[in-house]
């Protein structure tokens, strides 16, 4: 059994080196390599974006049941906001965020004109403890351009 180890070490050192010099293989790497970069794509420029787009912000507030607060002016707000969207102004928000939701583990969707004053009051409510705190990339503005509903003085439009 003294030489077994060695003999092994000899058949997988082989045939590592076949492996990697076959270009059958070296085409079945790179595809399994390229694949796993777009799968993992999405997650990666998120981070670099901060924010989510309209379409994953309907999926946070559909499946994951999560608390949209519209930190614009009340005039602005009454214009036309998400449809479930709850009113706090950003000047507010220092002294309501422990308000914004009972269970800081729900997912909480930051929303403003253009997605400027989100991206400063995440901050906040992240250090107030909330776990999870999204903001609507380029807000109100580009929830209305990707043709999303908004509701004015209760009605949807």
């Amino acid at each position: 059994m003294g030489g077994l180890p060695f003999s092994i070490s000899l058949f997988f050192g082989g045939f590592s080196v076949k492996f990697f010099t076959d270009y059958t293989n070296l085409v079945l790497i790179a595809i399994v390599l390229i694949s796993g970069v777009l799968l993992l794509w999405p997650t990666i420029s998120r981070r670099g974006r901060g924010g989510l787009s309209a379409a994953e912000a309907t999926q946070l507030i559909n499946r994951r049941n999560a608390a949209v607060i519209d930190l614009r002016p009340s005039a602005d707000f009454a214009k036309g906001h998400l449809p479930a969207a709850r009113h706090l102004e950003f000047a507010e928000l220092q002294a309501k965020v422990a308000q914004l939701v009972k269970n800081k583990s729900n997912p909480v969707l930051l929303v403003c004109q253009t997605g400027q004053q989100s991206n400063k009051a995440a901050r906040i409510v992240q250090d107030a403890g909330y776990a999870e705190v999204h903001v609507l990339e380029g807000g109100v503005d580009a929830w209305q351009k990707a043709g999303m509903p908004v509701v004015k003085q209760g009605a949807a439009k």
